[in-house]
């Protein structure tokens, strides 16, 4: 792969954090089978409210619940198939082949937490990095395969009416 291509940008509030979510959404291609977003920070950085949006401007009505406790929220959208997955309980990455690890390879895989995963993400195509900037976010889009890096490239957070 060449170069990552990174996109960094400032996110004053929640909705911003929606919709910075909601564009990497609408860049998304339809088959989104095998693609792998990390989604990093620290506790209470805005992991759990990226992943939301997103998986809501992909279409699914209804609620989308913070992992946390479940570890993997599945659903299944227009065609598409998402995981979402937290891994912040996860003591050892040979847990993880008792969540059914290997199973996920028909969907999208969001990942928080992912540093806890060992090397099982290294083919990873987009990190998505949180961090406290003030009482705002700073958001850092970092592409890791090369249609990650097209992705960067074409993300532009949506506004708040769209």
């Amino acid at each position: 792969m060449r170069k990552p291509v990174t996109a960094p940008f400032v996110l004053e509030d929640e909705a911003a954090t929606g919709c910075l979510a909601a564009g990497l959404a609408d860049a998304l291609p339809a088959d989104t089978a095998g693609w792998i977003v990390l989604l990093q920070g620290e506790l209470g950085a805005g992991k759990s409210t990226f992943a939301r949006a997103l998986v809501k401007r992909l279409g699914h009505r209804g609620p989308v619940p913070s992992p946390t406790y479940t570890l993997v929220e599945p659903y299944e959208v227009r065609g598409r198939v998402i995981y979402h997955i937290d891994l912040y309980r996860i003591n050892d990455p040979d847990e993880l082949q008792y969540l059914g690890w290997s199973d996920w390879s028909d969907g999208m895989i969001l990942v928080e937490w992912p540093e806890r995963a060992g090397t099982r993400l290294e083919h990873a195509d987009v990190r998505v990095q949180l961090e406290y900037a003030g009482s705002g976010r700073k958001a850092t889009l970092t592409g890791h395969s090369e249609r990650g890096n097209e992705l960067v490239r074409r993300a532009k957070p949506v506004s708040e009416d769209s």
